[in-house]
């Protein structure tokens, strides 16, 4: 979701009574003595319950009070999307980023990335990009941010909204989906590959339910989790008008009995008669669902939603408690089903040695130096091209692939075919490299990967 763009969307209503309890049998977990925070309250099951946060907004005391002391997760509103982390391509930028880790991390916060890969909050310098360019930049821009925060985020929305709405349960058409139906594959591959400790999540929103939508979503997760493609949850905004869909909960099981965590991702209800009660039906459907690993607010007090005027949220411009926030604190008190102790699996083995060239010539040439993680099938090599005693303008590296192998993708060089002996050219932001000097560039293929030793040429 993004606050900053507004957008239009179909917020879910159901015929069905909007105080009505979702059924559920569930294996409750008792405590001994209340707990008084959403956090603490929600950490009795194993459970978090965040909020998606803004580095702008930090500096306010009573936003600030409230983070610290009612949350046990915290989300990046805008920080870690694309626009904000890559303004001008190949240039990083993670301050704002970094801002909410520290402060999620200093609080002892699970912290949830997001979004590496979304249609919408592209900088501009993608906006202009199409097919195999942008492909590259793509993966190259998943790689780069996830390795950044390597061992540091819970879990990543991978990719975000790539499914239409309405009837058809297609994928949405966007510059991203014309690189190739495959694109949703290579981003989570190249994120297991960049971070393969943190979980790695699908997130849309208007999957509130068993609809066209959610099922082609959940047809997607089925095909990945059959084939090996690393997914590990599945995040559902909901964003919700006066009700509920009657197969909320069922929803979240089928999810997770396709072997993924659910987690609730967005959550804000629109303030009437029934916002506390579908408050607390949605927090007991998450606790009915073993696998429903945590719940995160869109938002801390309502002036700080992006849904203006809809109140939504679980404090009120003030900061002051609403029933909406007692019906959650009470519905987590009185427990539920325990999450899974679960780690995402191990689909790539430990980087293997890296191949190297031979040594540059004294005064001038390059080397290069690959580094692959593997999977059954496919791989993402990490090549750092190193200048010798001199300063060179121009690079190409030539791999050479074993039969059978071919590249499917590169970011940070282009490349002269995609089997047999492939050449990597370097673009405009990485070709000068100073005397001694490196900089790196990727690719994705098929197959086992480069065995023999690179050939570096400069100029």
């Amino acid at each position: 979701m993004n606050p900053r763009i507004p957008r239009r969307r179909s917020l879910l209503l159901s015929a069905a009574a909007a105080g009505a309890v979702i059924a559920a049998s569930v294996a409750v977990v008792g405590t001994a003595e209340a707990a008084s925070t959403l956090g603490a309250s929600a950490a009795q099951s194993g459970r978090y319950f965040g909020a998606a946060i803004a580095a702008g907004r930090l500096g306010d005391s009573t936003y600030t009070r409230i983070l610290t002391t009612e949350f046990n997760s915290v989300t990046a509103e805008n920080e870690m999307k694309w626009d904000a982390t890559e303004p001008q391509q190949g240039r990083f930028t993670y301050t704002n980023g970094d801002r909410i880790l520290n402060q999620g991390l200093s609080n002892g916060a699970k912290v949830r990335g997001h979004a590496l890969l979304w249609h919408a909050q592209q900088p501009g310098w993608a906006q202009s990009l199409s097919g195999t360019a942008l492909r590259n930049a793509a993966i190259n821009h998943v790689t780069q941010v996830a390795t950044h925060y390597r061992g540091k985020i819970y879990a990543w929305d991978v990719v975000n909204e790539a499914f239409a709405d309405g009837g058809s349960g297609a994928r949405r058409d966007s510059n991203l989906q014309r690189t190739g139906n495959d694109w949703i594959e290579a981003a989570f591959r190249a994120a297991r590959a960049a971070d393969p400790a943190a979980k790695l999540c699908y997130n849309d929103y208007n999957t509130d339910g068993i609809n066209a939508k959610s099922t082609g979503i959940y047809n997607m997760v089925r095909d990945f989790k059959s084939r090996g493609v690393p997914i590990d949850c599945v995040g559902f905004q909901s964003h919700l008008g006066t009700g509920i869909d009657s197969t909320y909960q069922a929803n979240l099981k089928r999810f997770a009995d396709l072997g993924v965590d659910v987690q609730i991702t967005e959550l804000d209800i629109e303030q009437g008669g029934n916002q506390a009660n579908i408050y607390g039906t949605v927090t007991r459907a998450c606790l009915a669902v073993s696998r429903c690993t945590g719940i995160t607010v869109w938002g801390i007090r309502d002036t700080d939603s992006w849904r203006t005027g809809a109140n939504p949220l679980l404090f009120d411009g003030s900061g002051n408690k609403k029933a909406a926030y007692t019906s959650v604190l009470n519905a987590l008190n009185a427990g539920g089903t325990t999450p899974p102790v679960t780690t995402p699996p191990v689909t790539t083995p430990p980087v293997t040695p890296p191949t190297t060239s031979s040594p540059p010539p004294a005064g001038s040439g390059c080397a290069a130096t690959v580094s692959l993680n593997t999977w059954n099938g496919g791989y993402v090599a990490s090549v750092r091209v190193t200048a010798g005693s001199a300063a060179i303008n121009g690079w190409t590296v030539r791999v050479a692939l074993p039969s059978g192998g071919a590249v499917t993708g590169a970011w940070s060089a282009t490349n002269t075919g995609t089997t047999g002996t492939v050449a990597f050219r370097s673009v405009d932001y990485n070709r000068q490299v100073p005397a001694g000097g490196s900089t790196e560039f990727g690719f994705q293929g098929t197959g086992a990967g480069p065995a023999a030793a690179l050939v570096c040429t400069a100029g």
